[in-house]
């Protein structure tokens, strides 16, 4: 059995302690009833990525897993018994003690430098998309209808443009004006309108909707520039919209966006890569498809790139508040203060309340593919996730959607599910995301490109066209340091145009998922 903190110098071990605290090993290969690496025999089958328990464990004592407690023990736990949902519950209990509060020193300042598209409000895209945006699902259909028009073949006259997408939704009326709901949802739209991987916009209404022109443009910042029944854009400061009502209905504004796009399309065309300091990346950190890896490689190589990020006076953006439940407490020691700390708390606290409202808990995780995987309690999944934040301080934290400002580490409040939260996170202002997954996930998310890190060896050569990275070096021996800045390398190649496996199979044209709060009327 080989401790975590000696990987560097050793050959692939079968049974992995990741701190000398811990009482569990993790199985790096599925290992046999009666297999021995000389200190511990397994008594019974474990998969990959699962544990064993290295000392006895009493029933009510705790399991401890990256140096922490990952539950307790609902049965006696022998030496070499397999530890899962069978004999682990999750006992997890959040505290609001902020006199522990303890922001690390500033990393060291280094200076990189992307190629990227530089936009009038001085921040700079990793990609060149032009956006139809539906302010309801009313007009949905449309928005894609006209996509469909722009070919391969026809968007040869654009080479500067990465693509046409739609950005469709299921909402957009029968919810309070400017109420939780309504405001979740106009913050997400405005955020796409003005994401700096957005090089041109038109977007495109039914009319009688509560996401009007009006709406966005009083409360969001979204001025429209085009007036119902004009032909021509005349100004370069505005978006252009349409509604489906004012317009005569769906052909005749199929046929009205076709011809105000193409000159959205000019427009953008006009923009090309220069370099840009590696200051003006917001990076977006997601983990899907978790495994029992995933806190081993991939999420704490991530965690290598997010501080690298952050040395260049970048942003780093960590989120899921519900699998940051359980390993809250590493972000509250963390905090730049305590009232950064305190935004933090209450988010949980909101997230607790807000699921008991259904007769559920925030503990009703981990998935079935993450305890397949080997994860068994939101804790232990939530300490793995939280190692993507890397090692600064946690400088702020933010609303879903709401735009990103400050420099550093910071949270934004989001759900596990990953199209959502990656949406709140691009709305933010993310223009690249490192996304892990162990049981592999094929998710992609236009406008911001997407690098997905396999966990282990065995998926990422199984789902090749789908991964980015292979982080399963580390259980191989691979420097976890070196691994990082070998991913932070390449996120500054696919910053400057590299093409992710994801935009390869041009995925991400559904994976736009607007999280929204309230009831629908």
């Amino acid at each position: 059995m080989t401790n975590a903190n000696q990987r560097n110098s050793v050959q692939r071990a079968a049974l992995i302690r990741l701190d000398s605290r811990d009482n569990v090993a993790v199985a790096t290969e599925a290992l046999p009833a009666g297999f021995s690496d000389g200190n511990l025999t397994v008594a019974m089958p474990v998969p990959a990525g699962h544990k064993v328990a290295t000392q006895a464990v009493a029933s009510g004592q705790s399991v401890f897993k990256y140096g922490q407690p990952i539950g307790v023990a609902t049965r006696d736990i022998a030496v070499g018994d397999h530890v899962h949902s069978h004999n682990l519950a999750d006992h997890h209990v959040v505290s609001d003690d902020l006199s522990r509060i303890s922001p690390p020193a500033a990393l060291a300042k280094i200076t990189r430098t992307f190629d990227g598209f530089h936009r009038p409000d001085g921040r700079v895209g990793t990609r060149n998309y032009v956006m139809l945006l539906s302010t309801v699902n009313c007009s949905a259909t449309v928005c894609h209808k006209v996509v469909a028009r722009f070919t391969p073949e026809r968007m040869k006259q654009w080479p500067g443009v990465d693509g046409v997408f739609a950005a469709t939704h299921t909402t957009g009326c029968a919810m309070q004006y400017n109420g939780i709901k309504h405001q979740m949802l106009g913050r997400v739209l405005a955020g796409y309108v003005k994401h700096p991987n957005v090089g041109g916009v038109l977007v495109i209404g039914l009319g009688c909707e509560q996401t009007t022109s009006g709406y966005l443009a009083e409360h969001h910042g979204v001025v429209s520039l085009y007036s119902p029944g004009g032909d021509k854009l005349t100004r370069d400061n505005g978006v252009p919209m349409l509604t489906m009502q004012t317009e005569g209905g769906t052909r005749a504004t199929i046929e009205k966006a076709d011809k105000l796009l193409v000159e959205v399309l000019d427009r953008a065309n006009q923009f090309t890569r220069s370099p840009a300091d590696a200051s003006k990346l917001t990076l977006a950190v997601e983990c899907g498809g978790s495994d029992g890896y995933s806190g081993l490689t991939a999420n704490p190589a991530v965690g290598v790139v997010s501080d690298r990020i952050v040395a260049c006076g970048g942003t780093s953006v960590i989120s899921e508040t519900t699998e940051l439940y359980g390993a809250e407490h590493l972000l509250v020691r963390r905090s730049r203060s305590s009232e950064v700390a305190q935004k933090l708390l209450d988010r949980i606290q909101w997230w607790k309340d807000h699921v008991a409202m259904y007769g559920g808990q925030i503990d009703n995780n981990p998935s079935v593919g993450n305890k397949a995987g080997g994860l068994t309690t939101i804790t232990e999944k939530s300490l793995g996730a939280v190692s993507k934040s890397g090692s600064t301080a946690m400088e702020a934290v933010y609303e879903y959607a709401e735009t990103i400002t400050s420099p550093g580490l910071v949270v934004m409040d989001t759900p596990g599910f990953d199209p959502a939260s990656v949406t709140g996170k691009v709305a933010g202002g993310a223009n690249l995301v490192m996304f892990t997954t162990g049981r592999g996930s094929c998710f992609g998310c236009k406008p911001t490109p997407v690098i997905k890190v396999a966990t282990n060896t065995p998926m990422y050569k199984t789902m090749a066209e789908d991964m980015d990275l292979d982080a399963g070096t580390v259980l191989d021996g691979e420097d976890l340091q070196a691994v990082g800045d070998r991913f932070f390398e390449w996120s500054l190649k696919v910053a400057s145009g590299k093409k992710t496996a994801s935009e390869e199979l041009d995925v991400g044209d559904h994976e736009f998922i607007p999280w929204t709060v309230g009831p629908t009327l």
